[in-house]
């Protein structure tokens, strides 16, 4: 028996996967809370289990947050619904692969601190992957009580993007849950993402009302930390949100972000849109309105540098899962024909 429509809002669920159900006789909803690697944890109303997956694509895989439909009589996934939100990267290293971080999310609060961790550059890469993926974002700066100049780094984070909103806290102050109070309401789902060494792990156990989630201390010369959460997992907080924790994340590629790369750094799109030529690379160029804003010292430079190196960075990763993607469609046809051609074979 599938659950009421109210019960099922306290997870997460709304119109938008309500619509897709149909004739799903004997399945049942469920949320993917924890992802292994032949199967996942999922939690639905009065039910929780370990449930194992049919073959999938690779995007096509259950990731944290998705909504299922489960058969549970054999307790196997049959079917993702489509998801509302999802973020992905380029998979670290040298593969050519895509991972799934996080689906169905209503924000995503991106940690940073207040000590040397802070870094515009890679908070840019976290608002441009909140960008693409429809989510609000939210920057949360760490270790605000360690420093007498806290509103100075919040200050610098906001110029970022506008309408950005930014919370200093020191991460064991449970004050910060009435503060993202907005952000935790009953259904709502946040995911936390930051580096190693910003106080994440402290933050979610702060939000929690727990010591769960185990914690380490940082390197004191560069505030670099290690990472103490090891997998991407789901948690119902006190409020009736739902919170997903991440590793920390130390090398965060972004592809098909183009969308939420140029929304992030829409006072340079803006300035490129009023250059003399349309392909102006805004370096020599005649009537270049970008490098114009850098010589009065409205737009610095640095900003149109990091702008610079994540859409080069974006189109070469794109281009290049693209091509992996395709070879990854042509096998599978093949393999699909292959196996069809073996059942008829067996039929007769």
């Amino acid at each position: 028996m599938i659950p009421s429509f109210s019960d099922l809002a306290a997870f997460g669920w709304s119109q938008h996967f309500q619509a897709q159900l149909g004739d799903d006789a004997g399945l049942i909803p469920a949320r993917v809370a924890i992802v292994h690697r032949n199967g996942v944890d999922i939690v639905a109303p009065g039910f929780e289990a370990r449930a194992t997956l049919r073959p999938w694509g690779e995007e096509e895989m259950p990731t944290i947050g998705d909504w299922v439909l489960v058969d549970p009589a054999i307790l196997r996934v049959e079917r993702v619904l489509t998801r509302r939100s999802l973020f992905k990267r380029k998979a670290a290293g040298t593969a050519h692969r895509i991972q799934l971080l996080a689906a169905n999310v209503d924000t995503v609060l991106v940690v940073s601190s207040c000590n040397h961790d802070f870094n515009l550059a890679r908070i840019e890469r976290y608002l441009a992957l909140a960008r693409e993926a429809e989510v609000e974002p939210v920057v949360v700066l760490t270790k605000a009580d360690t420093t007498e100049d806290a509103a100075s780094y919040a200050a610098e984070a906001a110029r970022l993007a506008a309408g950005l909103m930014v919370e200093t806290c020191d991460a064991r102050d449970p004050a910060i849950i009435e503060r993202l109070g907005p952000w935790l309401r009953p259904g709502q789902t946040i995911v936390l993402m930051g580096s190693s060494g910003v106080g994440k792990s402290t933050l979610v156990n702060t939000l929690m009302g727990t010591g769960a989630i185990a914690t380490a201390p940082i390197r004191e010369h560069d505030s670099h930390g290690r990472h103490t959460t090891t997998g991407r997992s789901l948690h119902h907080m006190a409020t009736g949100a739902w919170l997903i924790d991440t590793p920390g994340i130390r090398e965060l590629q972004l592809t098909d972000a183009q969308e939420g790369i140029a929304e992030v750094f829409t006072d340079v799109v803006d300035l490129a849109a009023r250059c003399r030529f349309h392909d102006c690379r805004h370096e020599t160029e005649p009537g270049c309105a970008v490098r114009a804003a850098i010589e009065d010292g409205t737009l610095d430079p640095d900003r149109l540098y990091r702008f610079q190196k994540l859409k080069r960075e974006e189109a070469l990763n794109s281009a290049t899962l693209a091509q992996r993607h395709a070879a990854s469609r042509a096998f599978g046809k093949h393999a699909r024909a292959v196996m069809a051609a073996k059942q008829k074979r067996r039929d007769w």
